[in-house]
């Protein structure tokens, strides 16, 4: 049951990668936008987005059982990431159950097999992944986004039924939210993933996530992350740098 669990959980994964991908660009279009125009701008931002610099995040996860207020576990993980496509990760720190440390690292090596040119693709939002509608303009966190419909356009564990929000001037996606298109398992009833993206000193990426998987007879398990802390590849080699320098005794 733990291994469907952490096989429903680990789509967020696959998906924010494409998302945090992206730097921010002004692409201009006219005032008048059409639906066609925001996804075109939405798939140009996340190509250009290859070229960003490489990161270090610290993270944190939490895993709460069906009826728990407080944490069942807790886990702080390192990421680095040199794009395109080359992440690693160590566990810094697990406390509470062995089985939250065992759904993170399921988690991370998916995200780190999801960050290779091929698997992002699958997950992109794209034309290829996805249909599309337009559903207004709204306010998210103070910014103007335009709230777009996703519809997979296969059965596909990475992929998403639900919605985007997508930043009017940068056509960076903001946030995702909705249900797995595919869960392959009579133990998983639905999971429903929530994927937050921000700025973090320049750069932008992934901030927080949330999946809900609601499982048969054993109710919904929740897995959370934020990001606690960021290394830019200045601050990353200096660290290593340091680590490297030989003592010196006077």
């Amino acid at each position: 049951m733990m291994r469907v669990t952490t096989q429903r959980m680990m789509v967020g994964a696959a998906i924010a990668q494409l998302c945090c991908l992206a730097m921010a660009q002004e692409i201009k279009v006219s005032e008048a936008v059409s639906l066609n125009s925001i996804v075109e701008a939405v798939e140009k931002t996340q190509a250009a987005g290859r070229t960003q610099p490489s990161y270090q995040v610290i993270r944190q996860y939490r895993l709460f059982g069906a009826n728990d207020s407080k944490a069942d576990s807790e886990v702080l993980a390192e990421v680095d990431f040199r794009p395109p496509a080359n992440k690693n990760y160590r566990i810094q720190k697990a406390s509470g159950s062995n089985r939250g440390q065992q759904i993170v690292r399921r988690v991370l090596d998916h995200e780190v097999e999801a960050a290779s040119t091929g698997n992002r693709e699958k997950a992109a939002i794209t034309r290829d992944n996805y249909d599309f509608t337009y559903m207004g303009e709204v306010s998210l966190e103070g910014q103007p986004c335009y709230r777009l419909g996703l519809k997979p356009k296969r059965k596909d564990n990475d992929l998403i039924m639900g919605e985007a929000w997508v930043d009017e001037r940068s056509f960076l996606v903001r946030q995702v939210d909705g249900e797995v298109a595919r869960t392959s398992s009579w133990w998983l009833k639905k999971v429903r993933i929530k994927l937050i993206f921000g700025y973090i000193e320049g750069t932008w990426l992934q901030t927080g996530m949330e999946a809900v998987a609601d499982i048969r007879i054993v109710g919904p398990h929740t897995l959370t992350s934020r990001v606690l802390d960021y290394r830019s590849a200045d601050e990353m080699a200096s660290a290593r740098n340091r680590r490297q320098a030989p003592d010196r005794k006077n």
